[in-house]
């Protein structure tokens, strides 16, 4: 999402790129104990402000805006680096001012959206129920349910934030709700949208070939109109920007413009949605990568004791770089990918966190049970089957379906065999390559599968032998450790 959105867009880099020495200085700031917690705040969102509307300015000076415009490669590159640097940083130095910032922006911005929805009523140009309700549309392939529990992040049952959060009330809940606005308020801002321009932002193409597929389709759009919203955008061009960010804020910036009759404000809204949900997906980068190498330095420490010393900057460093190349070759392949990603790396990540989910609902099961409190057992068990239907039905649909525009395996065989049928042997290459990294994501959805699965199956053992009787309640629960405000700076 956030390098489809920032690809050839010096204004959208040179806004997120604002945000990390704002962070550092943040950090360092609070860090002395010299500066207020409340002058730190001002300048960051002081900061932001400047990041937004200063961007407008680059085109004046090109040798700057040629800094900030590049192409998805390099942004992956960028991204990767940032999510290292997050990982082995210490906490307070960029992870904490950043997320800090982004937190008053995301629930700044949600209350304008719902604000603006309701004050500005807007009219959703987009259909009720298409055709493409059976998977047969024109961004992404397979149906309503159950992909759209798997390919909506925001606003489903999210097993990263159940996982990771320790206050579940006020955090977990609580921003469990607010990503619920987020999910309502991104699809009214892609239905405001005229369906062919949603279309043609989303497609994957050639801009002459994406036109014609598009109006093919029932959803007239021409060159000309893109061409002529990539202009009032600030953009060069809004082709090829699958992945959801663009859209959503390309509809938000057309809600919140319609407040201000200034000819810019519809380039300025859009940019600050970018960086909206930019700093979103970057907090899930950054504390993601950051809580995956404490549980992969505690594996490693098992296999050598000092890989598991988070103290030790090399071993924090040494399982950082092995973490962040895990996922930035997701993130690579899904970029180079000729469909945009779209229809691979989207829904892994959608899979891999709704089976973390199912994982979190089978360990408050067993809480539940080895507490005495069985008469509430409807309430883990009942979601729990739920999110046990949807992620396996649309794991299984994701690899072994017969359809080479949804399934894994048989998108592979379409490509190879496309590619045996070529006179270009650099085309045929590629295809080859990409069948490759299908399969491979085959086999990543199998493991995931496979390994939660056995989850289930063996927790739904230990339930019913704990009910029974016939296995006894052990409890492993640590004793508290206070931790020192001084100790605690240190991770």
């Amino acid at each position: 999402m956030v390098v489809q959105a920032l690809a050839q867009s010096p204004w959208g880099v040179f806004t997120i790129a604002t945000t990390i020495p704002l962070a550092l200085i943040m950090g360092i700031a609070l860090r002395t104990g010299k500066v207020s917690v409340i002058a730190v705040t001002v300048f960051g969102l002081l900061g932001l402000a400047f990041g937004v509307w200063g961007g407008q300015f680059l085109a004046h000076f090109p040798v700057i805006e040629a800094w900030f415009r590049h192409d998805q490669r390099w942004l992956a590159w960028a991204i990767m680096i940032y999510g290292l640097a997050a990982s082995v940083l210490p906490v307070w130095m960029l992870l904490t001012p950043r997320d800090y910032l982004s937190t008053f922006l995301k629930l700044g911005t949600v209350a304008m959206l719902a604000a603006a929805v309701m004050l500005i009523n807007p009219t959703l140009q987009m259909p009720a129920i298409t055709k493409f309700i059976d998977g047969s549309g024109l961004v992404f392939a397979g149906p309503v349910f159950p992909f759209v529990c798997i390919t909506i992040a925001c606003g489903a049952v999210s097993g990263f934030h159940s996982l990771i959060e320790s206050r579940i009330r006020p955090i977990g809940y609580g921003a469990m709700v607010t990503e619920m606005m987020v999910a309502l308020m991104a699809m009214i801002a892609a239905c405001v949208l005229q369906p062919g321009d949603y279309f043609a932002i989303n497609t994957k193409g050639a801009p002459t070939e994406v036109v014609a597929k598009v109006s093919a389709a029932g959803f007239p759009v021409t060159e000309a109109e893109m061409q002529k919203l990539a202009a009032n955008l600030g953009e060069s061009t809004m082709f090829n920007r699958a992945g959801g960010a663009p859209t959503f804020a390309v509809g938000m910036a057309n809600m919140f413009s319609q407040v201000s009759a200034k000819p810019t404000a519809l380039a300025l809204w859009y940019h600050f949605a970018i960086m909206f949900e930019a700093l979103f997906i970057l907090t899930t980068i950054d504390a993601g990568t950051r809580v995956g190498r404490f549980l992969l330095q505690d594996f490693l420490g098992n296999l050598w004791r000092p890989l598991g010393n988070t103290r030790s900057w090399s071993a924090n460093f040494l399982s950082s770089v092995l973490l962040v190349a895990a996922w930035g070759w997701f993130l690579y392949e899904g970029v180079i990918d000729p469909l945009g990603g779209i229809n691979s790396l989207w829904p892994l990540f959608g899979l891999a966190n709704q089976l973390l989910s199912v994982v979190a609902l089978c360990l408050g099961t067993t809480l539940l049970i080895k507490m005495h409190n069985s008469k509430y057992l409807f309430v883990t068990l009942v979601p729990l089957c739920f999110m046990c239907v949807v992620t396996f039905s649309a794991g299984y649909l994701k690899v072994f379906s017969s359809d080479p525009r949804l399934g894994f395996l048989s998108g592979a065989r379409s490509l190879l065999r496309e590619a045996s049928g070529m006179a270009d042997p650099a085309k045929a290459a590629e295809l080859a390559r990409q069948a490759g990294v299908w399969r491979f994501d085959a086999l990543v959805a199998v493991f995931f599968l496979v390994l939660v699965l056995g989850i289930v199956l063996s927790s739904a053992r230990h339930w019913w032998q704990l009910l029974r009787g016939t296995r006894r309640v052990v409890l492993h629960e640590s004793e508290f450790v206070q931790i020192s405000p001084a100790q605690l700076a240190q991770f």
